[in-house]
């Protein structure tokens, strides 16, 4: 059960109203709800997930980053909402798990970000040299560092929300990995 009261969209009022009647309407998840409490919680996730429309990366390789990083960070929440999500942008079930898993799926880009976010949250920022020139061999740029680091924060923020919270999965749940 939920530490934080769930706002009700249909009861909010001002901003918080506004943003879920806005920019959040039709998405009105648990993750939201709990959000709700604080506008500057909500738009804090509004902001980076706009700044990120205009990243290197496609809507796929976003929901890789969320799958890793939710996985790692042990995020039920966020890796039942990015395994749907996921789908929904072309990803397999098997690819889901496989990134999950950071296990290479075969598509070179992907799996470059997979292991570069999942060295990202092994050693808390402190990648080597070595981890940036393996990203970059799939042909990203420094930019493109910078966005994954704007991807892994915004996923870092929900994933603590949620553990926080403790929000309710309001997708369908997926299996433990083995």
């Amino acid at each position: 059960m939920a530490r934080l009261q769930l706002i009700d969209p249909a009861s909010a009022t001002g901003p918080v109203k506004e943003i879920l009647d806005g920019p959040l309407k039709g998405k009105h998840f648990n993750i939201f709800k709990g959000l709700a409490n604080s506008e500057s919680g909500l738009q804090a996730y509004l902001s980076l997930n706009k700044a990120l429309e205009n990243s290197a990366f496609s809507a796929k390789e976003k929901e890789a980053i969320a799958l890793i990083t939710g996985e790692k960070n042990s995020c039920d929440y966020c890796t039942a909402a990015h395994t749907a999500i996921g789908k929904g942008q072309g990803l397999s079930e098997e690819q889901t798990v496989k990134i999950r898993k950071a296990e290479p799926i075969g598509d070179d880009r992907i799996d470059a970000i997979v292991t570069f976010t999942a060295r990202l949250i092994e050693t808390r920022g402190f990648v080597d040299d070595q981890d940036i020139q393996q990203f970059k061999s799939a042909g990203f740029d420094d930019g493109a560092v910078v966005d994954l680091i704007v991807a892994y924060t915004l996923n870092v923020f929900t994933n603590t929300f949620n553990h926080v919270n403790d929000t309710q999965v309001d997708f369908p749940k997926v299996p433990e990995l083995v």
